[in-house]
């Protein structure tokens, strides 16, 4: 027998006692990633840039629904633009990389490598955009994007990392504003039902909103380690990047007018998401709707059995494929049942399928699931709707289990002391009361490293005194370490 490869059976180091250690632990064994020779870069293998590819098509039909379709704009943009918009460059100058010379030469003006597209699309819009009749323009981007960070983290915090962009310019505030909601909606339908993550939706708060936004909107999900990563945001831009940029239309009054525009964006953080939501001790566990593969086939039993087993298993095999589900077997005979087990677990592949003498005798299999450990004997003649049912009850299994910590994680906090209590003690995350000045907002940062994550559309409770000052709060505010 061949020597097994030990790497996906060593016990990975337990999230209660190292959380960060147990991310890179699951996602270096789980084969996702691999560092690149380029600090803060990493290469994104097969089996998780398949979920991105799952997700990209997902949201991709979700927006040419609603009528936006792609484009492709530069990675390169000229300094020059930047300075149209000084919110903006302020924002986003500590993270620019820039280009400096090409063949040799010295350029005539710097060039940033791209950290989003709003100042490209500004540009284009002022040329593209005359008449009213030329509105709305619905524009989506698929590309990479550059912010230099200090600190990195694969999938979460990297220097080079994927995304989509959305740009629409529009002739009435309330149209964009319109925009602005509707692409918050569509990323939480698609992060709750395709990845089983619940979100809390909200407004940033005007500190922690996007560089030259008038108003941020995002998505705020909660980590196992009790942290929060934000999922997606949506910006309402308003005429800010208009009027930098002079983007006017002659209406139908034949009157000029700036036009209001939005941009929206999730990204590759996604995958880390999915990591930290749902993975544990045994490795990641992947929802079935994005899953790379749904469904492992595994033929068990001694040699002199072989034959018929592994036979039963392409059938098996063969029956899903021809509904259409993500499946492979594993009838290699070098390796034990035991260490295909320990490996597709950490893998998060959704279910296992095992079949032996004993179960063809029985006219069965058995099907395990990752989420929960358990095992269900089905007879062969009813696998495929089995398999098909059980793929949906762990998808709406995992969501509820998220929801469950989410709800266990939220607490509410009167005062400063409570507020530092949860946060020090269990994490998660802390609605308190809020008067509005940044002040107090900083003052919760300086306490206990909490930030402010957004005020939620519907607060569960509304504390009637901030919890700095003491004065009367004007909204409800969730905060919590973040990502």
């Amino acid at each position: 027998m061949a020597k097994e490869n030990k790497a996906f059976v060593k016990e990975i180091t337990p999230q209660s006692e190292d959380f960060s250690r147990w991310y890179i632990d699951v996602i270096q064994k789980a084969d996702w990633m691999d560092y690149s020779p380029v600090r803060g870069c990493i290469v994104f293998k097969p089996d998780a840039y398949e979920i991105w590819e799952a997700c990209q098509r997902e949201l991709d039909k979700a927006f040419k629904r609603t009528g936006h379709r792609n484009a492709y704009f530069p990675l390169f943009i000229p300094e020059s633009f930047f300075q149209k918009e000084k919110e903006h460059i302020e924002g986003f100058n500590p993270e620019l990389p820039w280009v400096t010379e090409a063949g040799g030469d010295p350029l005539e003006e710097r060039l940033a490598v791209r950290p989003t597209s709003e100042t490209m699309f500004g540009h284009m819009y002022a040329q593209w955009i005359q008449s009213y009749r030329d509105l709305p323009v619905l524009l989506n981007q698929w590309a990479n994007v550059v912010r230099w960070e200090k600190r990195t983290l694969p999938f979460l915090r990297t220097s080079e990392f994927l995304w989509q962009e959305g740009h629409t310019a529009h002739a009435t505030e309330e149209e964009a504003r319109a925009e602005t909601m509707q692409m918050l909606d569509i990323y939480a339908t698609f992060v709750e039902d395709f990845l089983s993550i619940p979100v809390i939706r909200g407004q940033k708060t005007p500190s922690e909103k996007f560089a030259g936004a008038v108003d941020t909107y995002s998505l705020e999900s909660l980590m196992k380690d009790g942290k929060v990563l934000q999922t997606a945001t949506s910006h309402y831009l308003g005429q800010n990047f208009a009027k930098g940029f002079d983007i006017q239309y002659l209406d139908k009054d034949n009157q000029l007018k700036y036009v209001y525009t939005t941009s929206w964006g999730i990204s590759t953080r996604l995958l880390g998401a999915i990591i930290m939501v749902h993975g544990d001790d045994r490795g990641l566990v992947v929802p079935p709707k994005v899953a790379p593969t749904q469904v492992v086939v595994i033929p068990i039993g001694p040699p002199k059995s072989r034959e018929p087993v592994v036979a039963a298993a392409q059938t098996i095999l063969d029956e899903l494929q021809a509904r259409d589900i993500r499946v492979k077997m594993d009838a290699r005979d070098d390796v034990s049942p035991g260490w295909k087990f320990n490996e597709y677990e950490m893998r998060g592949i959704p279910i296992r399928i095992e079949i032996g003498p004993r179960d063809l005798e029985h006219g069965q299999a058995i099907l395990a699931r990752r989420d929960t450990g358990d095992k269900i004997p089905v007879a062969l003649t009813g696998l495929v709707s089995a398999v098909q049912a059980l793929l949906t009850t762990i998808q709406s299994d995992m969501y509820a289990a998220a929801a469950r910590r989410l709800q266990e994680g939220s607490h509410v906090a009167d005062n400063m002391e409570q507020l530092v209590g949860y946060i020090n003690g269990d994490r998660g995350l802390v609605l308190a009361g809020w008067c509005g000045n940044e002040a107090c907002e900083r003052a919760v940062k300086d306490a206990c490293s909490a930030t402010s994550r957004n005020i939620p559309f519907d607060p569960p409770a509304h504390p009637e005194s901030c919890v700095a000052c003491g004065q009367k709060s004007v909204h409800a505010v969730w905060f919590a370490k973040a990502y």
